[in-house]
């Protein structure tokens, strides 16, 4: 890899492999970071599987041969396939003007390669799910959980096509130490710049609430954001995604939060769900 930080892409040939490296590349871009493509491959079936029965000793022993070139086949094909995906998504990043993308092919748990690379990484760019699952709609891939709750970096969730640049981004924002260390992390970021940042809080739009809404409307116009600040009510799902739609936000930015229901959003099953519904991406800052 290259001695900055970079952009991590995940390639693994899913409806959103092209998407990923679409935001991976706009991210690089905005960022001015190195992008890294990665195709990670899954340990098979060990060929030693339980051979026993009324098989003979030469039976077994032809069996377990026959299992391992078998295996040897299986890995050499998909080494193969993760090649052209990589080689494919290479060449798109070339076309948008990314400089020469690493290519990188792991074995093993994606979580454990992940982990092993973090200190590498500056934004992680995930598919919302991988081939297995094609398009359908509200279904997360069984990847994502664990990749989320595993790593201590930026992680953009990609769950469609790379439409257009993004222009509007929103913030949920509660107040807590966590959600203020999220929005210092967004003013020192090049990406957001010249962007139209929404922050939203979700409460019920007492005294507090505003309060709270004012100090962090007033930390990103310090930093020269273009802030339009709302306090929202209701549930925190519906009133965010809600805001979304109607405001045409492109980004969806959350990081993770105090004590507060916006926290369920990051570590309960309003995570999976917001992901689930949500019609556009989504930027966990960790």
């Amino acid at each position: 890899m290259n001695n900055r930080r970079t952009v991590l892409a995940c390639i693994d040939g899913s409806a959103f492999s092209d998407a990923v490296a679409d935001y991976a590349g706009w991210i690089a871009r905005r960022v001015d970071a190195p992008v890294t493509l990665l195709h990670n491959i899954e340990h098979g079936h060990s060929a030693d599987s339980n051979l026993s029965g009324n098989l003979t000793p030469g039976e077994r022993e032809e069996l377990l041969e026959e299992l391992t070139e078998l295996e040897s086949r299986r890995s050499k094909i998909l080494i193969e396939q993760g090649r052209r995906m990589l080689d494919s998504a290479y060449q798109r990043l070339l076309d948008s003007g990314v400089t020469k993308p690493a290519l990188l092919q792991r074995h093993g748990s994606l979580v454990d390669s992940l982990i092993e690379m973090e200190e590498e990484i500056r934004v992680l760019v995930v598919g919302v799910r991988g081939e297995s699952h094609g398009r359908e709609a509200s279904v997360l891939g069984t990847q994502l959980e664990p990749v989320i709750r595993a790593m201590h970096r930026p992680v953009l969730v990609v769950n469609r096509d790379f439409q257009r640049i993004p222009e509007r981004l929103m913030i949920a924002y509660d107040g807590s130490e966590a959600a203020s260390k999220g929005l210092d992390m967004l003013t020192l970021s090049p990406l957001y710049r010249g962007m139209e940042c929404h922050l939203v809080h979700v409460g019920e739009n007492s005294s507090r609430d505003q309060d709270i809404l004012a100090e962090g409307v007033a930390i990103l116009k310090q930093a020269g954001l273009e802030v339009t600040g709302s306090n929202l009510t209701g549930d925190v799902e519906e009133a965010l995604l809600q805001y979304q739609q109607s405001h045409n936000i492109d980004l969806i930015v959350m990081g993770a939060f105090g004590h507060s229901r916006l926290r369920e959003i990051l570590f309960g099953s309003r995570t999976l769900s917001i992901l689930s519904n949500a019609r556009i991406p989504l930027l966990l800052l960790r």
